[in-house]
């Protein structure tokens, strides 16, 4: 929470890796059977202690800092949990080809335990959201102690629920870890309301921070409404893209043609002679070269010429042809 609270300054990225590393730790201890006993009641170190804390720090981002941040602490909190036993398992794998002494240290990962998890975590949070949301509806006027004393309780049983009956279900445990499980999150529940009340209090009575309302499936709708805007993106940028290169092709036949047109405006040495056209080397050519009119505007102006003959001409040439036109 402490760490949430300096988001302002800092932004949420240390509060993702905290979430993180608090991950690990859960599934590392989770995996190891951590567990203490008190009362009559035993308590799961990974499931109680940083669950807990996982659950708490999901709870205050998501009412304060909305859907959009919620979804990468929530996406890193199940790539951990599925990377920690990953990781455990291919180091046992490792050992065992390599024939060294089996890792104490590192505990042996369950592939039910470690599925369930993963897969529950998930739920429980995107039911973190709707509870919550749904409890804030105007008309219910529910208080916001309650509020959230319901939303964190309710999140803790429905893991319990799901996570007991993926992971144990048919075992001869089942009914006594499910029965212990419940009372012992409802213990920390009552332990851990005080702390998340007074942290929503305190930063609500920020100036620049408020609880906002927003729909009961705002978690889920804003996961459709980003694959929607992202598709959008694509689309516009490769229009932009497109526009872009007829853009850039257009201006490049615009250059051509305005270099063409300079040089047909500026001065054009023609030989007083055989009135060739003198034109600047090209193509590794060292020195001028002259060509004929008639080639030097099929190759500056891409135009064809075509043969006929002027009234002038057509006297001097054909004489008896004029006279007679002349005549009809």
């Amino acid at each position: 929470m402490w760490t949430h609270s300096l988001r302002k300054r800092h932004g949420l990225t240390y509060f993702y890796a905290l979430l993180g590393g608090l991950t690990a730790i859960m599934s590392w201890v989770t995996d190891a059977g951590a567990a203490v006993e008190m009362f009559g009641i035993t308590f799961m170190v990974g499931s109680t202690v940083f669950y807990t804390s996982l659950l708490l720090g999901i709870f205050v981002v998501y009412v304060f800092d909305g859907p959009v941040a919620t979804r990468p602490a929530i996406f890193t909190v199940a790539g951990v949990s599925i990377l920690v036993p990953l990781v455990a398992g291919i180091l046992h794998f490792q050992t065992g080809l390599s024939g060294a002494q089996q890792l104490l240290s590192v505990p042996v990962p369950c592939l039910r335990i470690n599925s369930a998890s993963v897969i529950v975590t998930i739920l429980d949070l995107v039911f973190l959201a709707v509870v919550w949301e749904f409890l804030g509806k105007p008309h219910f006027r529910v208080k916001l102690w309650t509020r959230a004393f319901v939303t964190l309780l309710g999140v803790m049983w429905l893991d319990v629920l799901l996570f007991t009956t993926g992971a144990f279900l048919g075992t001869p445990w089942y009914l006594s870890i499910m029965q212990g499980t419940m009372v012992s999150r409802l213990v920390i529940s009552i332990f851990a309301f005080p702390l998340l009340y007074l942290y929503i209090t305190w930063q609500n009575k920020q100036s620049d921070i408020t609880i906002t309302s927003r729909p009961v499936l705002s978690i889920l709708r804003e996961v459709a409404d980003v694959r929607e805007q992202l598709s959008s993106a694509k689309e516009e940028i490769d229009y932009r893209k497109n526009i872009e290169k007829k853009n850039q092709e257009l201006i490049k036949e615009l250059q051509t043609a305005l270099n063409k047109v300079q040089k047909l405006e500026g001065l054009i040495p023609v030989c007083a002679s055989c009135r060739r056209i003198k034109i600047k080397p090209a193509n590794g050519q060292e020195e001028d070269s002259w060509i004929s009119m008639e080639d030097y505007i099929r190759q500056e102006i891409t135009a064809e010429l075509s043969h006929g003959i002027c009234p002038e001409c057509a006297k001097i040439i054909y004489p008896d042809l004029s006279g007679e036109s002349e005549k009809n």
